[in-house]
């Protein structure tokens, strides 16, 4: 022990409290292991972490092994994509952007190069600084950076998965994720919808974990929201969506009841809002530094969002064999793409959640008193965007790209259903339960193994229907994906 801890009492305790608290408190006086001693032995350790801390969670193990194959496979096979047509230009914005601090912001050229200074350039900023420190070629460095953003959001559709219905609901939803084609496919080429939609998964989780200490939140998961919201907001302008997820979390959380005063719940929205405000400072700071074109005007974010709205270009996509331009497509052409291009797990579980098949988990004693108001906060953030764009009628091209930040909630939500569904079944007896677990097991495996043969094509996946050829069905919506890289040769 340091003398100075041997002078004072009080800081023997204190150091005392410390060594218990990283979990290998000190044996009794005069033993082996004693508190004087440098450090307690390894038989001690182990045999106290073995007694007192709770046994690891059979899930959580193997989602952790997930994540990690996951990432083995990012860099067995990230050089096998090839480039798309955006990322050549996404690519020069960034470089033009770190030319416009540069200069001192006297090279003005990133505000004219074609329509890019309506997205944020946070993605491009950090490859291109990347570019300088990695033994690889830029385009390499972009699919390698947004492979492990991809595994970055899987990892929080995990953890919100799990913190809303336990390690089991965390799992399949990660899983259901990782194995869906439009997600993992796209992890290599969508450099700016991946790492956007990992962001909003973030934020959301962040949310979902201050909605739960509201009206008075932690500082440090204020400052993440902050954070994470900024990071969104500094990759596209869609971010904005987060301030309406914010106002959910708030309303969900507020105790509006007939026996609470009108004045006790103005109370409670006011001073979470107050709270959270502090987050958005930082946010607009980590936007305004990604997006320089956002800081010329107060308004500009605003009318980016007005922009995106009523984009109209010379593009063309199909619908149910119908050739449409990208400002006529019909209204539910993001919804269709969505159910045709999303695994039947995500699709089944999420439509479990949302028909009410977790009641039977409200009376679990390991789930959180506040399921509802979450379940119904995690729904919100993967259908409000959706219905939006529905009632909006706003342009569509390239199937459910541009919309793959719904398809993360989906996933916790398909977790969350598949869990409740496979926890019904349990009731009914072992072998029904078996029979659930050997469907789910064998659904997922398909998908699996679908994403095996389309390599690196992974992203063209769709869910097979009867009487087709699995290929033909493939390559009948290749010419959706105008943005999409093929092999690299």
């Amino acid at each position: 022990m340091p003398p100075l801890v041997c002078l004072n009492p009080l800081a023997t305790l204190q150091y005392r409290a410390l060594r218990a608290q990283l979990f290998f408190p000190a044996p009794p006086a005069g033993s082996r292991g004693d508190i004087e001693n440098d450090a307690c032995p390894f038989w001690f350790r182990a045999w106290w972490c073995r007694k007192h801390l709770p046994p690891l969670d059979p899930c959580d193990v193997a989602a952790a092994l997930l994540l990690a194959v996951l990432v083995a496979l990012v860099l067995a096979t990230f050089r096998d994509y090839a480039i798309s047509n955006d990322e050549e230009v996404q690519q020069r914005y960034g470089e033009l952007i770190v030319s416009y601090y540069a200069s001192g912001f006297v090279d003005q050229s990133v505000f004219h190069f074609k329509n890019l200074y309506l997205y944020g350039g946070l993605f491009d900023l950090v490859a291109v600084g990347l570019e300088r420190l990695l033994p690889l070629d830029i385009y390499s460095v972009r699919h390698l950076l947004s492979a492990l953003t991809g595994v970055s959001g899987i990892a929080v559709v995990w953890t919100t998965g799990r913190a809303i219905g336990g390690p089991r609901a965390g799992l399949l939803a990660a899983v259901a994720l990782a194995v869906c084609g439009p997600w993992y496919g796209a992890m290599f080429n969508h450099t700016k919808d991946i790492p956007f939609a990992t962001a909003m998964m973030a934020t959301t989780l962040c949310l979902l974990r201050i909605g739960r200490e509201l009206p008075r939140p932690s500082p440090h998961l204020v400052l993440l929201f902050g954070l994470l919201c900024g990071c969104a907001l500094g990759l596209r302008v869609l971010g904005l969506l987060l301030l309406s997820y914010a106002g959910m979390v708030v309303a969900a959380y507020a105790p509006i009841s007939r026996t609470v005063a009108w004045r006790e719940a103005g109370s409670f929205v006011a001073r979470s809002t107050l709270a959270l405000l502090s987050g958005l400072l930082v946010a607009y700071a980590i936007m305004v530094v990604a997006w320089p074109w956002a800081f010329l005007a107060p308004l500009n974010p605003l009318r980016a969002m007005f922009a995106f709205a009523s984009f109209h270009y010379q593009i063309h996509t199909i619908l149910s064999g119908r050739i449409y331009d990208m400002a006529d497509v019909p209204r539910w052409y993001v919804p269709t793409y969505l159910a045709i291009k999303l695994t039947l797990p995500l699709i089944v579980g999420a439509c479990l959640a949302v028909l009410g098949f977790v009641r039977p988990l409200r009376r679990a004693k390991d789930i959180q008193p506040r399921r509802p108001q979450e379940l119904a906060f995690v729904a919100f953030a993967a259908f409000f965007p959706l219905i939006c764009n529905v009632v909006g009628h706003g342009p569509g091209f390239s199937g459910m790209r541009h919309f793959l930040f719904t398809v993360p909630p989906i996933a916790v939500l398909a977790g969350l259903g598949l869990d409740s569904g496979l926890r019904l079944l349990a009731v009914r007896g072992r072998l029904v339960a078996a029979a659930g677990v050997a469907a789910v097991v064998l659904a997922l495996g398909w998908n699996a193994t679908t994403l095996y043969r389309l390599h690196p094509d992974e992203y063209q996946s769709v869910r097979r229907r009867p009487g087709r050829g699995f290929k033909a069905l493939c390559h009948r919506l290749l010419g959706q994906h105008y943005a999409r890289g093929g092999r690299r040769s």
